[in-house]
């Protein structure tokens, strides 16, 4: 009992059923984003470049501690989505409103050579919508033409932590000297570490008698074969351990590998009237790193042209063979960020730096931590699951 003048105390509501799922739904995904934004996020790895290192339909956990948590630069967005709003094929799930500058955690450790790296595509600024998933735009400027292309697809520019993400195999940290020889990667003068379950293609020469299809399946060899001009002659995309073997079989008269002799106007730095270099035979070239400066001049802009006026945010402008750096004459250029440059395992199967160039500092996600779940035609790949990556 209450005295008449005392007010009873007031006895809490009790939530709905929808309000209880509402606010549990509503933590889910806070708590979600945060941990895909600061601790790791999962991938699932759409093509055969990194191949047999890591497998289409290889899902993955990246790390985002290891490196430092990148702080979103589009804050306006949808939870959990990257660039796209699900069920649509264009529509974008982030506002450019609100863009915030390069700002990243501590992490555990730096970058270090043959570490596999998840990281937003440089080349990823700008994408013509109908065809991103096969054609990369600048490639399809110098092919066709910016009038062309312009008039045949939807043209958007994407901020940077909203272009697609990929992952490739870091081969040289700043300052490095990378080279490529007949396909032999030198860093620093010296031959790279050959990733073990990397790949190249190799031509194999047999006699009347084929090699055994299912021998080659069991020793892992994923890629079916591509025909020579001539009886026995046969493509594979095969690492170092499956050309040993092979080599000791009596049916095989010669194997060699694939190299492009040519060079090839796709290929960094897209000018070859200064640099004929091909995906096999390319360099020397020496990555760009914080507080270095280089000089600049018409034998070399091609090089740095994308970091001075993209990556690092410059008006570059050339007048009668001079170089123009905000409206201020230049012959020289102080890099802000350091420079990655990634490759993929599957050497002649993949679109990397040799492509595009190098990675800026702000465009790496994370490390690529362990494989979760992985499957192909014929079901669950149960060896790979709880892989670590290396």
């Amino acid at each position: 009992m209450f005295p008449a003048w005392r007010k009873r105390p007031a006895t809490p509501s009790k939530k709905s059923k929808f309000r209880e799922w509402l606010d549990a739904g509503v933590f889910a995904i806070i708590a979600a984003t945060l941990i895909r934004t600061f601790i790791f996020e999962a991938y699932c790895i759409p093509s055969g470049s990194m191949e047999r290192t890591l497998l289409v339909n290889d899902y993955l956990f990246v790390s985002k501690v290891s490196y430092g948590p990148r702080i979103p630069m589009t804050p306006l967005a949808v939870p959990l989505v990257h660039n796209k709003m699900p069920l649509t094929d264009y529509t974008p799930s982030y506002s450019t409103a609100v863009q915030w500058p390069y700002m990243r955690l501590p992490g555990f450790t730096k970058i270090h050579r043959n570490d596999i790296v998840v990281f937003n595509l440089p080349e990823g600024d700008t994408v013509a919508l109908e065809v991103e998933q096969i054609s990369n735009y600048y490639d399809l400027v110098r092919r066709q033409g910016r009038d062309r292309v312009w008039s045949r697809y939807n043209v958007i520019a994407r901020p940077v932590d909203k272009r697609e993400n990929i992952i490739k195999r870091c081969l040289a940290i700043p300052g490095d000297t990378l080279q490529i020889r007949d396909g032999v990667v030198y860093i620093n003068g010296a031959p790279a570490p050959v990733p073990p379950e990397g790949e190249m293609p190799y031509w194999i020469q047999t006699g009347e008698e084929g090699l055994n299809p299912a021998r080659l399946e069991d020793m892992g060899v994923i890629d079916p074969p591509v025909a020579g001009d001539s009886a026995g002659l046969y493509k594979y995309n095969l690492t170092a351990a499956d050309v040993a073997a092979i080599r000791s079989f009596n049916i095989v008269k010669h194997i060699r590998p694939e190299l492009d002799e040519l060079p090839d106007p796709a290929v960094f730095p897209h000018d070859t009237a200064w640099y004929r270099w091909t995906q096999d035979n390319f360099g020397p070239l020496v990555i760009p790193q914080k507080g270095k400066t280089v000089k600049i001049n018409r034998s070399n802009i091609a090089l740095y042209r994308r970091i001075i006026a993209v990556y690092e945010g410059n008006r570059l402008e050339e007048k009668t063979g001079a170089y123009y750096i905000n409206g201020r004459p230049a012959a020289t250029y102080t890099f802000k960020m350091d420079y990655y440059w990634m490759m993929g395992d599957n050497r002649h199967n993949s679109l990397d730096s040799r492509y595009w160039g190098f990675v800026p500092e702000d465009h790496v996600v994370g490390k690529a931590w362990i494989t979760w779940l992985s499957y192909d035609e014929k079901g669950l790949r149960w060896s790979r699951f709880f892989k670590a990556i290396h």
